[in-house]
């Protein structure tokens, strides 16, 4: 778990891996974070460095520091409650949440992806892609058939799950919506045999004391970064 999303791309989610020895990454379109095995081993980061090419930029957490020729150039997001430049995460784990169907709540597929990227670019809940409902069960409420409320699974390191993408329309907050969809997707996680999990960026506090109030603790704090790989676009063929 501290280092939950290498420990989901070599596990869980190794069908989503794009890797080079001990680097990986998601898919842009899936999820835009890479990782190292190990972010104090230099050849963890040449890895990398070969997976993403030269003069590339990608996002990574865990680390606090990079090796010589890699420089850090911002954080994992620019929106409110994303993780900021130079950000800090908080990850949250399950310790008393009381997971339970929501009835109200429809599973969300591919064909609600228009929508779902709509509610989270008014919402901001985090990074969300095109395909981030591979990853795992999204679940939704709809109100006159639109779109209200949104939470699902993201990350899977072995024996644990993310709940994410939690986000509720602003003209209907203050219903409850939100931590319905958390127990309700919570519950499935159970279902199983894994335990939820959840980050959310540390200046999120509202969020933060929303989570620990159902029975969410928090387990540590991270920086997450965007970094820029040594060498220049113009060595990878680009113009």
């Amino acid at each position: 778990m501290d280092n939950a999303v290498w420990a989901a791309l070599d596990g869980p989610h190794a069908y989503f891996a794009e890797r080079v020895g001990r680097a990986a990454r998601y898919p842009e379109d899936v999820y835009a974070f890479a990782a190292v095995a190990d972010p104090a081993d230099p050849a963890a980061w040449a890895d990398l460095r070969t997976l993403v090419g030269p003069g590339t930029t990608v996002r990574i957490k865990p680390v606090e520091t990079v090796p010589a020729g890699w420089e850090i150039v911002g954080g994992g997001g620019g929106t409110s409650h994303a993780l900021k430049a130079m950000g800090e995460g908080v990850q949250l784990v399950d310790t008393a949440l009381r997971a339970e169907p929501a009835p109200e709540a429809v599973r969300l597929g591919p064909d609600d992806v228009p929508e779902i990227l709509d509610l989270v670019a008014r919402t901001k809940p985090g990074p969300f892609r095109e395909r981030t409902t591979e990853l795992g069960t999204y679940l939704g409420i709809r109100e006159r058939g639109r779109l209200i409320a949104l939470a699902g699974e993201r990350i899977r390191p072995p024996g644990w799950t993310e709940i994410s993408a939690v986000c509720t329309d602003p003209d209907h907050r203050g219903r409850g919506l939100a931590t319905r969809l958390v127990r309700a997707v919570a519950a499935g996680i159970r279902e199983r045999g894994d335990i939820p999990f959840l980050h959310a960026a540390a200046d999120n506090t509202h969020a933060i004391r929303l989570y620990e109030s159902i029975g969410f603790t928090l387990r540590r704090r991270s920086p997450v970064l965007l970094v820029r790989s040594p060498g220049t676009a113009r060595e990878a063929g680009v113009l």
